[in-house]
């Protein structure tokens, strides 16, 4: 992409340029479109603008900035070094704004607030409905917006700011810099099927007597999978041909339930379904600390300080098949509750 640079400045000048004035809200809106629609001509229509006033845009930015932000490619443009960095700071901040947006609309229409949740396997069949059923007759004027996806899309938009928090299992963070984790509980990984399965009553059964018949996996991108595939070695074994590859729990059950179909599943939510059972071969190794994923610099909204404060409740009582319960100080988890419906009212 063609690019006007100006003399070249010192650092101080340019802090204070995007201080005094210069940075617009709408270059932050600019740049993030191009991003997502890897064209200037698609930001443009997306945006309702003509194409050079998003070009004009994109000019100003750079040479405030004094870098260039996007290269030109077979398949559009796509985002330096500079404006990858740029980008997060962006998204970031027009999520700020949307969520002032909208608590100011929420306090207006007498509404206490919103919060995002992104949610994984983990979590999603008992803990995290019984801390939202919690929430909601405490606090019925706040609004829960949930989806499901895997660790990899949703932390993404919890760094951006389009989510407030994530529950599921702890997935190592990497890299990956401005976040923490709030460990709940944890619970082993067995492999499931149905209670009239074929493989039902045969002594002496192992993982090799499973290989023929069709199994739900886990994502290949996910740490389930890598500790699944890991155990499939460690007996020298191949994973199975027939495999379906599925997060969402209720297709899950639905398969298993209805076909000879063995998955791979919490000890939870196999407890909880009296259609499935567990079989008897033990996954070695395979446990989950499932918790809570959260900014580590952004302080929760009142809202999600509620949901948080019921996670942390509903995971305590939990009773885990084997004994295994956790166990947290009650009165830490009634002052966080009463400390972030303080913030809600205040």
């Amino acid at each position: 992409m063609d690019h006007i640079y100006e003399p070249e400045r010192t650092r101080e000048e340019q802090e204070i340029d995007l201080l005094n004035g210069r940075l617009k809200l709408r270059h932050l809106i600019v740049v993030v479109a191009v991003a997502e629609q890897g064209s200037v001509v698609r930001a443009a229509q997306h945006l309702r603008l003509a194409q050079p006033a998003v070009t004009r845009c994109l000019r100003e930015l750079e040479r405030i900035l004094d870098v260039e932000l996007f290269v030109r490619g077979p398949r559009g443009v796509s985002p330096t070094f500079y404006g990858e960095a740029f980008l997060e700071h962006a998204r970031a901040a027009l999520a700020e704004l949307r969520r002032a947006g909208e608590r100011i609309t929420d306090l207006a229409d007498g509404r206490l607030g919103t919060v995002r949740v992104g949610t994984l396997l983990a979590g999603s069949s008992q803990l995290l409905p019984r801390a939202i059923a919690d929430l909601k007759r405490a606090d019925p004027g706040v609004t829960v917006l949930v989806s499901e996806a895997t660790f990899d899309k949703q932390v993404l938009r919890l760094l951006a700011g389009e989510l407030d928090l994530i529950v599921g299992r702890l997935t190592p963070l990497g890299d990956l810099g401005g976040l923490r984790q709030i460990h709940l509980y944890s619970e082993a990984m067995r492999l499931v099927a149905r209670r009239d399965h074929p493989v039902r009553g045969r002594t002496g059964l192992g993982l090799g007597d499973l290989v023929g018949y069709p199994w739900i996996l886990p994502l290949a991108q996910t740490a389930l999978r890598q500790e699944v595939e890991r155990a499939f070695r460690a007996e020298d074994l191949d994973l199975p041909e027939d495999v379906v590859e599925c997060t969402s729990i209720l297709t899950v059950r639905t398969l298993v339930r209805e076909t000879d179909m063995i998955a791979v599943l919490p000890e939870l939510i196999a407890a909880a379904d009296g259609d499935l059972a567990p079989l008897a071969v033990p996954l070695e190794g395979i446990r989950r600390a499932v918790g809570v994923t959260v900014p580590q610099e952004r302080s929760p909204t009142p809202a999600a300080g509620l949901l948080l404060g019921y996670l942390r409740e509903r995971a305590a009582a939990l009773e885990l098949p084997g004994g295994d319960q956790n166990r947290f100080s009650r009165a830490r988890v009634s002052a966080e509750s009463a400390s972030a419906r303080s913030r809600m009212t205040s």
